[in-house]
């Protein structure tokens, strides 16, 4: 088969290499990729909101199965574009995808079909926020309705924290159109975990469950990223739940999906909070996570390219997916300044020295090739994974490997896993190992302030 993925970071990376590993596939490109991507994949110069583009060059050399890996091409319709022309594309059609696209849609969606989700208030003013934020009370979280990189989102935990979100929103226009409408709702304590599926209109696949880190700094502090790092197991959600959270939660969406003539097909990702009454939704993306895609490839026992090409015609071929046993950890390394301004253009050293770490894998994010050296050119810039036959080691063999790659504005956090190992230790659930050893490479630089 001939494949094309839509997408140039390190989801479309790790996409690309578990494709590769298909005895199915013949040919694979990638559009636009990177310089990672390039060793996998032809990279084709076509950006992502090309979807007109992208189309004509799909049928041109007849691709056989379209893969996309970011929202915004889902948003703009490429789907319905491919589709249009008799191309076999996985994801969904751009009514499906306002489930990401709009969070106001979302939220409401929720509230139609009875999905546990925080109380919530749309508001389109800053008056309005201003009065709904206040009814809510502290913590509170404002979001963007539109897509807005990851960065959409604030936290508020402070009467100041309120008053920076409304100028970012209403006063400086941060995110354009983006925050014509911006959702007001209550803050949920717990812990966060994604529940990821395939699904192919009428039935999901779930993958094994994952946990992303969203804040930039140790200790969950700092602003709210697109994702610092990731590991599965999550370890937070039981079977039992687990399978709750399939029929409460992903089965009435997608459900609700097509009794509103918006059937899905592609990735269903719900973002959840595990708090005292249970798993309610934080947000959904119509899309695999990044990066909890790489921790759940590398994972991924079955053979991808098979599933997600008869997901795309609606029918699965099978009722389950299969993971190894091992431990998956991934670590971001990115570029300070990140979310907001991060540097770019400087070299990056070790990229081989990363990758020949054994257990290692080091995915490609923000980089581009210049002058023969890779650069930096992103946020969040490599991903470095690993497995291991517990958390612990999957996480000291990703920061070893991450150890190895330099540029000098380098950043990442330090902490990834490491609460998860803690309180997994004090159970004895993931076997022996040295605490003392495993603190010494989560803390291998100093941390970021």
């Amino acid at each position: 088969m001939k494949v094309l993925v839509i997408g140039n970071g390190g989801r479309e990376h790790a996409l690309c290499w578990k494709l590769r590993q298909s005895p199915l596939l013949t040919e694979l490109y990638c559009a636009p990729g990177n310089p990672g991507i390039a060793g996998v994949a032809d990279c084709v110069p076509h950006g992502v909101e090309e979807v007109h583009e992208l189309a004509g060059f799909a049928k041109e050399i007849g691709i056989d199965l379209t893969v996309v890996g970011p929202e915004l091409p889902l948003t703009l319709g490429l789907v319905d574009e491919f589709e249009a022309r008799g191309l076999r594309v996985f994801g969904p059609r751009k009514a499906a995808a306002e489930l990401e696209g709009s969070k106001v849609f979302a939220k409401e969606f929720m509230a139609r079909y009875g999905i546990p989700t925080a109380d919530f208030e749309v508001t389109r003013t800053r008056a309005e926020a201003a009065k709904a934020a206040a009814r809510f009370g502290l913590p509170v979280v404002l979001k963007a309705d539109g897509l807005a990189a990851g960065k959409g989102v604030v936290v508020a935990t402070c009467a100041e924290d309120v008053e920076v979100a409304l100028e970012l929103f209403f006063d400086e226009r941060r995110f354009g159109v983006a925050s014509d409408r911006v959702v007001i709702e209550q803050f949920l304590p717990g812990e966060e975990v994604s529940f990821i599926a395939l699904a192919d209109g009428e039935r999901l696949l779930p993958f094994a469950t994952a946990r992303d880190y969203k804040r930039l700094l140790d200790d969950d502090r700092g602003p709210n990223t697109g994702g610092m790092g990731a590991h599965s197991p999550s370890g937070l959600l039981p079977s039992a739940q687990a399978a709750e959270v399939l029929e409460r939660i992903l089965k009435p969406t997608l459900a609700g999906l097509a009794a509103e003539n918006r059937r899905f097909r592609g990735v269903l990702y719900a973002g959840l909070m595990l708090t005292a009454e249970g798993p309610k939704v934080l947000e959904f993306n119509v899309r695999f996570g990044d990066p909890e895609a790489q921790a759940l490839l590398l994972r991924l026992e079955d053979d991808l390219l098979p599933l997600l090409a008869a997901g795309a015609s609606g029918s699965f071929p099978v009722s389950r997916l299969h993971f190894r046993k091992e431990a998956s950890a991934v670590v971001v390394l990115a570029s300070s300044g990140y979310p907001e301004r991060p540097v770019r253009g400087e070299a990056i050293e070790g990229l081989e020295r990363a990758a020949a770490v054994p257990g290692a894998h080091v995915f490609h994010a923000g980089t581009a090739r210049r002058d023969g050296e890779i650069v930096a050119i992103g946020g969040r810039v490599i991903n470095v994974g690993a497995t291991g036959p517990d958390l612990a080691s999957a996480l000291r063999t990703a920061y070893t490997a991450a150890a190895h790659i330099s540029w000098p504005a380098k950043i990442l956090r330090h902490d990834i896993g490491r609460d998860f190992v803690e309180r997994a230790a004090a159970t004895q659930e993931t076997g022996s190992f040295n605490l003392r050893e495993l603190r010494s490479h989560l803390g291998n630089e100093p941390r970021d302030s």
